[in-house]
């Protein structure tokens, strides 16, 4: 699903923290069910079917999807311990998932797929975790590269489906459909306004499923013959430990995957503390972090279940956008919603008696879209010579080894089934480069000591000689000392016990160059109070008997060219660049 970064454009009713009335929360859960119910009912659906698999695996895999993705939602609405965000998250299945989801069935049938989803998930735990560790190699032009990619291996899997007509009938039904399908979206989503363009899909899907019953080829007997209300009579299909050479040829490729989902779940869980609070605020990566960690419980369930695995969807980040209501009542009665549908069969036969043109026609708006999001994620990020180098080689490369046009002779045999996946090609591609930037750039200077302030003269030397280092003077030199000196005093400075708190605490401190800017970075462990936060309070809110904290905030802001403050479960980091002085 595309990410939403547009400005916020009505105020907000109600915040994350508030309580709307039940009818307002239902009638919102409800909308954004309606909106996601055919991308998470379709995408196990499609998977299903492309892979071969029988027809009672694909309820079963469309039930519990169903259901976990109700779970989750519900998870990240409460945030139970350091799992879930705190916020509107809707979950649904995963369209990034599908070529490699539909390789593992065709190779190793369903119990490959439930083994390889359950597996790659540990690697999502382990991400939510070390977020902080990994945010030089996770960077926004590797993620957007790979969801590049995503629409070059899926789509022809889905163009597959648009002459895919289970009944005799006119040859020019599937196209009619299929391109009925498409200009009634577009046009939609073109042309209305408000709450209406987010019923793009629906609308353009339900015109199409209409001219399609018009020609016999939606499946109405798969609606009558469904019950109200019940499980689905397949049964658990078991999962493959054997882990043989099937797998080991698909795992890279699942965690990579994986490694696009999170990367899906930060940009969505950014973008919804972004719209859900009326006074701006900070990032929160610690709800970042929760977002990710119960998308890894979503998978983990996925794999146990053997069905797709599943992501955020930027639906739920719209309609907060559109309705000014972030209230996390909603999340948890979209979840409710989400997991009552799973068990009425006639309401989830509606959807998968949906034409294959049909869904092969919406699904291609919807991929179509993640092409844009990576392109705009890579813009977005600085775009210089370096990245682009990075993002146009592991592109190309990528469609080249999804094609088989690059040396296929020559790739030996255990590679082959790594390499086949063009998102998982370039994907390595992009992080072997990135990788390479990193190992090879001038290296950081760095100091490790207690976080107490008792340390500052060591910082004091360090950043003295970090100055003389880069050619600069007295006039450099003292400024880095007073943003030290400010920096330690605005993060220590709510702790009641300094010598308590900060027993074994430990601060990182590095510093480099980089076009006539020193850029240091403190990593220590995480306080409660965002530094961003603080400081955008400062001059809007009368003093509060808090005057030294206030002034340390002000130098701070007057002394640095830009302050960035990231917390993690596990981390403070600020970031902090200050422009060159010329002696």
């Amino acid at each position: 699903m595309a990410k939403t970064s547009e400005m916020q454009q009505n105020p907000i009713l109600y915040d994350a923290d508030e309580k709307p009335a039940f009818p307002l929360a239902f009638g919102l859960g409800l909308q954004i069910a309606i909106l996601i119910s055919a991308g998470v009912v379709l995408t196990p659906a499609i998977v299903v079917t492309a892979g071969g698999g029988t027809e009672d695996f694909k309820e079963w895999a469309v039930f519990v999807a169903v259901v976990i993705c109700g779970l989750t939602t519900i998870l990240q609405a409460v945030r139970i311990g350091y799992i879930g965000a705190g916020y509107i998250l809707a979950m649904g299945t995963s369209g990034a998932f599908i070529a490699i989801c539909v390789t593992a069935i065709a190779k190793g049938g369903a119990e490959m797929l439930g083994t390889l989803v359950a597996i790659s998930a540990l690697f999502q735990f382990a991400i939510a975790t070390k977020l902080s560790l990994l945010r030089r190699i996770l960077t926004p032009t590797v993620a957007g590269t790979v969801i590049m990619l995503i629409p070059v291996t899926v789509m022809p899997i889905l163009f597959s489906l648009l002459e895919s007509v289970t009944v005799d009938t006119t040859t020019l039904v599937a196209p009619l459909c299929a391109i009925t399908t498409l200009a009634v979206t577009i046009a939609v989503a073109f042309k209305a306004s408000g709450n209406l363009r987010l019923w793009a899909p629906v609308i353009g899907v339900a015109i199409g499923s209409l001219i399609g019953g018009y020609f016999g080829i939606y499946k109405t007997e798969l609606v009558i013959n469904a019950a109200w209300f019940g499980i689905p009579e397949a049964s658990w299909p078991g999962l493959d430990l054997s882990f043989g050479p099937i797998f080991w040829s698909l795992l890279p490729g699942f965690i990579i995957v994986t490694l696009v989902g999170a990367t899906e779940t930060i940009g969505d869980s950014v973008a919804i503390q972004r719209v859900s609070w009326r006074e701006p605020r900070a990032i929160d990566f610690r709800a970042v972090q929760g977002a990710v960690a119960a998308d890894g419980v979503g998978n983990l369930l996925s794999g146990l279940a053997v069905t797709v695995p599943n992501t955020t969807y930027s639906t739920s980040v719209a309609v907060v956008e559109l309705t000014g209501v972030a209230a996390r009542r909603v999340g948890i009665v979209l979840g409710i919603i989400l997991l009552v549908a799973a068990f009425c069969p006639k309401l989830i036969a509606v959807i998968l008696a949906i034409p294959d043109p049909v869904v092969a026609a919406f699904a291609t708006i919807l991929i179509s879209m993640l092409f844009v999001l990576g392109m705009k994620i890579i813009v977005e990020d600085s775009l210089d010579y370096k990245k682009g180098l990075i993002a146009g080689i592991s592109f190309w490369l990528g469609v080249g080894f999804q094609n088989g046009a690059i040396f296929p002779e020559h790739i030996p045999g255990f590679l082959s089934g790594i390499l086949d996946n063009g998102m998982t090609a370039g994907a390595i591609a992009a992080i072997t480069m990135t990788l390479f930037l990193e190992v090879t750039e001038p290296r950081r200077k760095k100091i490790q000591l207690p976080f107490t302030m008792s340390e500052l003269p060591k910082i004091r030397t360090f950043l003295n000689d970090f100055a003389s280092s880069s050619g600069w003077g007295n006039a450099m030199c003292h400024r880095l000392d007073a943003v030290a000196e400010e920096t330690m005093l605005s993060l220590l400075q709510h702790q009641k016990d300094e010598n308590k708190t900060n027993y074994n605490r430990q601060l990182l401190l590095t510093a480099k160059r980089e076009r006539g800017q020193a850029i240091l970075e403190f990593i220590a462990a995480t306080d409660e109070k965002n530094l961003e936060d603080r400081m955008a309070l400062i001059g809007e809110k009368p003093h509060d008997g808090h005057a030294d904290r206030e002034i340390s905030l002000r130098l701070l802001r007057h002394l640095a060219s830009s302050v960035s403050h990231q917390q993690y479960n596990d981390a403070d980091i600020v970031t902090i660049r200050v422009d060159a002085v010329i002696s």
